[in-house]
């Protein structure tokens, strides 16, 4: 299904992060590409409010970030829950892109790695320089495997198709591959924070 971000934003962002918190509540295995911003689950209230508001300015929908923020937060307690796993992989530059300001993107770097040490979470940076098998893609989040959420400039795709939800899950697998993991990852989340004093 193909639904237009000023579809789902008409009345503010709020409602979106109400509606998905059954389907965030209720998956076991969660699979995130992210080549963008940090995934949603992972951010914290400063650097969400930097991104909501930047989308709100730019698809001039209502703003409603305050109360946006709060709902995604809630939504993303599913990620301190043991009966869920996150299998997060980030491009490289998601550590470095300016989507807030320097405090709240250290603030996100700091809660990154902490989040990287629970034991239901794994955290894949693609290096810069990786040899790709595979392109870098449009951000999807994988909801264990019935539905592959893409986003896109102009919508959210929700997919379906079994054939088209192992073909996302095989790019995962692939761009998993692709990541560096554990100390590795971490060092590299360390580096992107030290840019920031």
């Amino acid at each position: 299904m193909y639904t237009q971000w000023r579809d789902l934003h008409r009345d503010g962002m709020r409602r979106v992060h109400q509606k998905t918190l059954p389907l965030y509540q209720r998956t076991q295995k969660f699979k995130v590409y992210a080549s963008n911003v940090m995934p949603g689950m992972t951010q914290t209230a400063p650097y969400a409010s930097g991104l909501l508001r930047s989308i709100t300015t730019f698809q001039g929908t209502p703003d409603d970030v305050e109360d946006a923020v709060k709902a995604r937060l809630k939504r993303s307690r599913v990620l301190h829950d043991a009966s869920h796993q996150f299998a997060l992989v980030l491009e490289e530059a998601v550590l470095y892109y300016g989507v807030c300001d320097d405090e709240a993107l250290a603030g996100q770097l700091d809660h990154l790695l902490t989040i990287s040490s629970l034991p239901n979470v794994s955290v894949g940076v693609i290096p810069f320089h990786a040899r790709r098998t595979v392109w870098p893609l449009e951000a999807f989040y994988a909801f264990d495997e019935s539905l592959v959420a893409v986003e896109t400039l102009t919508a959210e795709i929700n997919v379906t198709a079994p054939g088209e939800i192992r073909t996302y899950l095989r790019a995962f697998a692939e761009l998993a591959k692709l990541a560096v993991h554990g100390p590795e990852a971490r060092s590299r989340i360390v580096k992107a924070r030290s840019t920031l004093g």
